[in-house]
């Protein structure tokens, strides 16, 4: 019986082969053009040029509709019916159509009447004045294309045209994906750095990459393409996922050929997360990992978190972060240079997840006078710190390097640990150490190695065991680390296996800038080696910031982005955390040289308490501060703080003494006792309240005196409320007598951020919001009037808060401290057109 089934159906579906066979195959969809009008060849509209020959002429093309991206792109894809032949030309051109769509759809033959122009590279037709329909045809089958490409203009000649990419792909940029919907595909695996030490060159990347589009040019879409899912815990599309058999029309904007796709590309998660890092063995492991400006100062000048929503979830994502390293010691990169304040706030909140004082900071106070600073923490169970920290203070660090000596209490080995961050590679100047090949400021990076190399032989003195770790700003294959590693240090990262050896992502290329390196006797104590990818690979969107997503406290001008956050380790921050084991040799108790350093402002205002850190090593019998005027104190603590009070104004040196028996040894801080200054002359100078985000306020010091760092404060107060919101300014400078201070929103255009001293989210006001400003805890100045909510603005016409500009007039002298009267801007301010800056910078 089953043999029978079998045997009929086989018979019958011979039978259907045989009819289908003498069946004539579908003639395609005819079409019918009746204009009468004199057509121009696609192909001769494009021209073998990368512009067209015919920019400015009117002409009527005839092609078949491939893509309609009139909703994103405003306009659509015309691939001509009758193909010129030229393979140095392309057959299809963009048309479009503005804000009068047309009534298209793929498949469609129409004839177009319009303007040839060029586009930043595209050509199209614009100012379109007819589209006639002619029926429907099948679609031109796509042109093959292959990567890497034979040239950087090879594809010119399939510009606007159906084509597929058969080969695989893979992802090597997710930087612009939550922003414009686009990711960055190269082949032959992801892109590296050239000077990263795994070949290639900057040419050769570009011409193995293109870039996948959503069909539209739209800002923060409010569905963020190719995504694994929808789900904030789980939603990525991670570098190095592949895709094979990409189809679409071949766009070109922002300087880079775009696939837009026609059929929905299917991705390969070939590279997923992982919830732990690679085990690295050993009995003691060091972590290095850059926090991404933990600050707890809120808003400064677009460093760190705006607010305290997004805070709470940056402190999230660190803290899974480096619990999920569970390393005994961890180097930090990029936290506030605020004393301990930033660095304890972590270490609480570390030990708070992990219900236990698990892990403890290396104590150094402010190090340098950069805004962000290193540091270490560690884990008091499992090692016990030797001596206290020691600061390399050679003037040629950015961030001065912070070390500290180490015993693992299991097995007695004794190690050291340097943090360090040295200067990156952007903020260019325009003569001297500019880029020659491995990002400005090189050659002062090398003079950094050149100076941790000095540090580190003094650090030897104690042990030999030392592990350099932290951002370094340079790839692995640059003159930095090559100067290192040519005094005898061993690059651990390069143990890792050449694909794997990354931390960082920059305009689709990868290297590492996280580096591990060990003396020659620590090397052969390293058990491992990992890079946890949590970070590069991941795209921006995910991380904690809230402008431009669905969430209650977005002020950004469109806020229609998912808010994607989770508080996951995942996109933490923009570095990828470095992880090494160590199998260390027992030791005998190292002697530990006489050491000192010390920490404090720059600055003090006379009659204000000045408070200075200062730690030693090697066990002193006493320290004692010597202020400079006259002043001593003596303390018995190794590591502490001194306060003292300068009476009058002026410079002093304080020298601070660790002596141990007969052996003594010193350290100097400068300091400068600024005069008294009162609030009468410092008050706000100008007003910006524009289109959009063109947002700012001028302070102007008419006091005769300089204003210290950290004396002045800007406050706002919105919709009438009574008490300043979270978005509180300080100004970390002194301000100079007789000088203004440009405070700008990070989302003003170009020309108001080129008047900038700072940018920072105090001026996210409207015209119903009130400003303050406080001189050493006394207000000196109001703008508006605190606890009354105006409605929409303060005063009328020219002189209006809402969309003008306001400028103190010339005979006011002082501010207005009675910050809750009755406010007419008319009285003290001058009121100037929507979105005049000339006159910001200059009082």
């Amino acid at each position: 019986m089953k043999k029978n089934i079998l045997t009929g159906s086989l018979g019958l579906l011979g039978l259907t082969a045989l009819l289908a066979a003498c069946m004539p195959t579908p003639a395609p969809p005819t079409y019918e053009c009746k204009t009468g009008s004199t057509i121009t060849n696609i192909g001769t509209v494009q021209g073998a040029a990368d512009a067209s020959a015919l920019a400015g002429q009117t002409v009527t093309v005839r092609g078949v509709v491939t893509l309609d991206a009139q909703a994103g792109l405003s306009g659509f894809y015309l691939q001509d019916v009758a193909p010129d032949g030229k393979a140095d030309t392309s057959d299809a051109v963009f048309i479009y159509t503005a804000t009068k769509p047309a009534t298209v759809k793929v498949g469609e033959v129409v004839e177009v009447t319009g303007t040839v122009k060029e586009f930043n590279g595209l050509t199209q037709l614009d100012s379109v004045t007819t589209v006639t329909s002619c029926g429907e045809t099948t679609l031109p089958v796509p042109a093959n294309v292959t990567l890497p490409l034979a040239s950087a203009t090879a594809l010119e000649p399939t510009e606007g045209m159906r084509i597929r990419i058969s080969q695989t792909l893979t992802v090597t940029d997710t930087f612009t994906l939550g922003r414009f919907g686009e990711l960055g595909l190269s082949s032959g695996g992801r892109l590296f750095n050239p000077t990263n030490g795994q070949g290639g060159d900057a040419a050769s990347n570009k011409l193995r990459t293109i870039r996948l589009d959503d069909a539209s040019s739209k800002q923060n879409p409010t569905t963020i393409p190719y995504l694994t899912g929808t789900d904030p815990q789980t939603a990525t599309r991670r570098a190095g996922d592949t895709v094979t058999g990409l189809e679409g029309v071949l766009h070109y904007a922002n300087s880079a050929f775009k696939v837009q796709p026609t059929k929905a590309p299917v991705f390969v998660n070939a590279n997923p997360r992982t919830a732990a890092p690679k085990d690295v063995g050993g009995t003691v492991k060091v972590a290095g990992a850059n926090v991404l400006n933990y600050f707890t100062t809120l808003g400064s000048a677009g460093r760190g978190a705006s607010n305290a929503t997004e805070f709470t979830r940056q402190k999230a994502k660190i803290v899974a972060e480096l619990r999920a390293l569970n390393a005994d010691v961890i180097t930090l990169m990029e936290v506030e240079n605020n004393g301990e304040t930033a660095l304890d706030d972590l270490v609480a909140a570390l030990n708070a997840a992990a219900g236990s004082a698990e892990y403890a900071s290396v104590k150094t106070g402010k190090v340098g006078t950069d805004a962000i600073r290193v540091a270490i923490i560690y884990r008091p169970a499992r090692v016990e710190p030797i001596g206290a920290a020691q600061i390399d203070t050679n003037a040629v660090h950015s961030r001065p390097p912070v070390a500290q000596v180490f015993r693992d209490r299991a097995g007695k080995g004794v190690f050291t640990v340097m943090a360090n961050h040295f200067k990156s590679k952007g903020s260019c100047p325009t003569t001297g150490d500019t880029d020659q090949g491995q990002g400005c400021w090189n050659l002062q990076r090398i003079e950094q190695s050149k100076a941790v190399l000095a540090f580190s032989d003094k650090l030897k003195v104690t042990d030999p065991d030392v592990l350099i770790m932290g951002d370094l700003n340079a790839y692995g294959a640059e003159d930095p680390i090559k100067t290192i590693e040519a005094a005898g240090f061993e690059s651990l990262n390069k143990r890792i296996p050449a694909a794997d050896r990354y931390s960082y992502q920059f305009n689709g290329e990868f290297g590492y800038l996280d580096h591990a390196l060990a003396s020659s006797s620590l090397g052969a104590q390293v058990s491992g080696i990992t890079e946890w990818h949590i970070n590069s690979d991941e795209p921006v969107v995910l991380d904690y910031n809230i402008e431009f997503k669905k969430h209650p406290e977005c002020t950004s001008t469109t806020c229609d982005s998912p808010d994607l956050y989770a508080p996951t380790p995942y996109r933490s921050s923009d570095h990828d955390p470095v992880l090494v084991g160590l199998n260390l040799k027992a030791d005998a108790d190292p002697v530990i040289p006489l050491t000192v350093n010390v920490s404090g402002d720059e600055t003090v205002t006379a009659g204000q308490p000045y408070t200075l850190t200062y730690s030693t090593g090697g066990a002193p019998d006493s320290v004692t501060v010597t202020w400079g005027d006259g002043k001593t104190d003596t303390f018995t603590t190794p590591t502490g703080t001194a306060t003292h009070t300068y009476a009058a104004a002026g410079s002093f040196t304080v020298t601070v003494t660790a002596k141990r028996g007969a052996t003594t040894t010193t350290a100097t801080k400068n300091v400068t006792a600024q005069p008294v200054v009162t609030a009468g002359g410092v008050y706000f100078s100008e007003y910006v309240e524009g289109s959009s985000n063109n947002k700012a306020i001028e302070i102007y010091n008419g006091t005769g005196s300089a204003i210290p760092a950290g004396s002045l404060v800007v406050n706002l107060y919105s919709n009438g409320s009574a008490t300043p919101n979270t978005n509180a300014f300080t100004l970390a400078e002194a301000l100079p007598a007789g000088a203004t201070y440009v405070i700008v929103n990070p989302g003003a255009n170009a020309a108001l951020k080129a008047k900038a001293n700072i940018e920072s989210a105090v001026t996210n006001f409207n015209g119903d919001d009130a400003l303050e400003l406080v001189l050493n805890g006394t207000r000196a100045d109001v703008f508006g009037q605190i606890g009354t909510d105006p409605g929409t603005n303060w005063g009328s016409g020219l002189t209006s808060t809402a969309d003008k500009t306001l400028r103190r007039k010339a005979a006011v002298k002082a501010g207005d401290t009675n910050g809750t009267d009755a406010f007419d801007p008319a009285t003290e301010w001058d009121g100037f057109a929507t979105d005049t800056f000339d006159g910001l910078g200059q009082r």
